[in-house]
């Protein structure tokens, strides 16, 4: 019982480190890579607390394939954060006040609950935790399980519509120009005279003047 909680408080800290981190990192590409280490360190409080399938499910889903995509998108983006920076001072006191509500809300859930939590539940050596969760997404909560599908559609859309949008550095072929090319658009024949012929002219049109 001991070890368990020392761990869990080393993971505790560990997760709000590289939250903090991910908020505060100069560089998107660290911010991205402090978000993976701080969803790994709640998968494993989750393996503490029991809730194995949603571990897995969060290393498998979250830090195996979402952070993989968000960390090739910031790449792919080549974010700028000195314009990112620009309007911080502007947007600084909102978002001072929306963290001081969110940080007074989840404070007032864990003063209230604090209290009120008993030992685990005892669920027998049969019970299934994976089948329990999906009977409950698809069956009591499955109107949220399709908002939530749509809200990822539409965030891997954005994301591609990003990475799509128009760069004046960057050139562009038209295969189709190309097949349709013809050889008289490419090459021009161009009849030079030789550079004795070009003394010759010259020299006439100098004596020519000096007449």
């Amino acid at each position: 019982m001991i070890f368990t909680t020392v761990l869990f408080y080393v993971l505790a800290i560990v997760l709000v480190v590289a939250a903090f981190r991910v908020i505060t990192a100069s560089s998107p590409v660290t911010a991205v890579l402090h978000l993976i280490l701080a969803f790994a360190n709640a998968a494993m409080i989750w393996m503490l607390l029991g809730a194995e399938f949603l571990g897995l499910l969060l290393v498998l889903v979250y830090v195996g394939a979402v952070m993989v995509l968000f960390l090739f998108v910031v790449m792919m983006l080549d974010v700028k954060m000195e314009e990112l920076r620009a309007g911080i001072k502007t947007y600084l006191p909102l978002g001072m006040l929306v963290g001081l509500i969110m940080v007074a809300e989840m404070s007032f859930v864990l003063a209230t609950s604090w209290g009120q939590v008993g030992p685990a539940a005892d669920m027998g050596d049969d019970y299934n935790n994976t089948r329990a969760l999906g009977e409950s997404m698809y069956t009591e909560y499955a109107f949220a399980v399709e908002v939530g599908a749509v809200l990822l559609l539409v965030g891997m859309i954005a994301a591609i519509s990003l990475t799509l949008r128009k760069r004046r550095d960057v050139k562009y072929n038209d295969p189709g120009a190309a097949v349709r090319v013809r050889a008289a658009d490419r090459v021009r024949l161009v009849n030079l005279p030789s550079q004795e012929a070009v003394n010759a002219k010259a020299a006439d049109a100098n004596s020519g003047e000096q007449k």
